[in-house]
């Protein structure tokens, strides 16, 4: 089968929910952790999630940027991605990427006192679809 897209690998992932975020914690164990996956977005290398300020993962991600995604959907289809972290706490960059699905975790939006926005931007994709397996890098 032919090498498959990041435009391939986008439409298939709308369909998880949850990705696993990994950072790596201050004994150097690596910690991870499920963040909502927005499914409406087209993935192209880029994917931003929401927590607060408090949160380990902020702390984590100041110390170490490198981090990892894993998406697991349907009938084999996974996908892992190892890339780079930043925050942020700019409103109207958090507004770009909000969903209303994000309303249950967050009851005043991107007004939520210390919240964070993460922006994991993708080095390497490699995924999994049955047999067909191959890499993507960026």
């Amino acid at each position: 089968m032919a090498e498959k897209k990041l435009a391939d690998l986008s439409d298939q992932m709308r369909k998880i929910d949850i990705a696993m975020l990994s950072t790596h914690s201050k004994g150097g164990n690596i910690a991870g952790r499920p963040m909502s996956n927005n499914g409406e977005v087209e993935y192209d290398g880029t994917s931003y999630y929401f927590t607060y300020e408090d949160a380990h993962t902020v702390g984590e991600i100041e110390a170490d940027p490198k981090v990892a995604l894993a998406f697991m959907g349907e009938k084999g289809f996974a996908v892992a991605v190892e890339g780079q972290a930043k925050l942020s706490r700019d409103k109207a960059e958090m507004k770009e990427h909000w969903s209303p699905d994000l309303d249950k975790w967050f009851k005043d939006g991107i007004d939520t006192p210390d919240i964070v926005m993460i922006q994991v931007d993708a080095t390497r994709v490699h995924y999994w679809d049955g047999e067909d397996e191959g890499e993507i890098k960026l």
